[in-house]
C-alpha cells in the first residue's frame, strides 16, 4: 500500500534532497510541495494524504500553528514536525499541537523512512536525540520532585531507584537495545554497537514494544526510567 505524502519546508534545496530519497523508496509518493505553512490547510483538502512533513520554522505561519489549524479541519492526517532544534520546548509544543512525529533535519535516510512507515501506521516516532532530552529533563523534574519530599521529611520512593534488568520480561539482549534506546541511539547506532544488522534491531525494538504493550520507544523508554530499568548516565 503507498503512502502519500506532503512536504511543507520553506528550503527548496531541502525539499528537494527529502522528495529525491523518497522517490527511490518503493511505497512513498509526494503529492505536492509547499513553502509555508499557510498553504498547508489547501494543500491537504486538495490531495488527502497520509502524512504531512512539516518544517517547524517559516516565515510566516510556522509549523506549529500551521499542524494546530490542519488537524483542526482534518483530524486524520498524520504530520511529521521538521526541526533543526532538539529543545524540549519545541518539542513540547510540536506535540501539543497534535504532530504525531518529531525528526531532527540532521537525520539520515532510514530514520526518515522509519518515522513516516512508524507514523502512517498510526504511531509516534521521535528523533533519537530528542528521546535522549526529553529522558534527561523528566529526570530533572524527578529529582526537582525528590528533594522537595526530602525537605518534608517524606519518605521519598522516587529517591536512588536501583537499577535492574527488566529479565522477567525482556531477553537479554532486548535489555541491552534497551538501554539504548535510553540513550538515545539511532537503530544504525544500536547497530554498530552490538554488532548485528540493522534489520536485527528493528525486530528487537519490536518485540520489546510489544512486550511492554506501548506504541513507540519514547513511551518505552519513559517507563523504563520509571521502574528503574535502564542507566541514564
Amino acid at each position: 500500500m503507498e503512502t502519500n505524502i506532503i512536504l511543507i519546508d520553506d528550503h527548496k534545496l531541502f525539499r528537494e534532497g527529502v522528495k529525491r530519497i523518497l522517490e527511490l523508496e518503493e511505497g512513498f509518493q509526494v503529492l505536492a510541495e509547499g513553502d509555508d505553512g499557510s498553504v498547508a490547510t489547501e494543500l491537504v483538502r486538495k490531495h488527502r494524504p497520509d502524512v504531512v512533513l512539516m518544517d517547524i520554522n517559516m516565515p510566516n505561519v510556522n509549523g506549529v500553528e500551521a499542524t494546530a489549524e490542519l488537524l483542526d479541519q482534518f483530524p486524520g492526517v498524520k504530520v511529521i514536525i521538521l526541526s533543526i532544534h532538539d529543545d524540549e520546548n519545541y518539542v513540547t509544543h510540536a506535540l501539543q499541537s497534535g504532530a504525531q512525529g518529531y525528526l531532527l533535519k540532521e537525520m539520515d535516510s532510514d530514520a526518515l523512512i522509519e518515522a513516516i512507515t512508524v507514523v502512517s501506521e498510526g504511531g509516534s516516532y521521535l528523533h533519537p536525540k530528542v528521546t535522549y532530552n526529553l529522558v534527561q529533563e523528566y529526570r530533572r523534574l524527578v529529582s526537582e520532585e525528590s528533594a522537595i519530599y526530602e525537605s518534608d521529611q517524606s519518605l521519598s520512593k522516587l529517591k536512588d531507584i536501583e537499577y535492574r534488568k527488566p529479565l522477567h520480561l525482556l531477553t537479554r539482549r532486548e535489555c541491552q537495545v534497551l538501554q539504548m534506546l535510553a540513550e538515545g541511539k539511532s537503530n544504525r547506532g544500536i547497530s554498530e554497537s552490538l554488532y548485528i544488522s540493522e534489520k536485527t534491531v528493528k525486530n528487537h525494538v519490536s518485540s520489546i514494544l510489544q512486550k511492554m504493550k506501548v506504541n513507540d520507544r519514547t513511551q518505552a523508554v519513559v517507563i523504563a526510567i520509571k521502574n528503574g530499568w535502564v542507566e541514564i548516565l
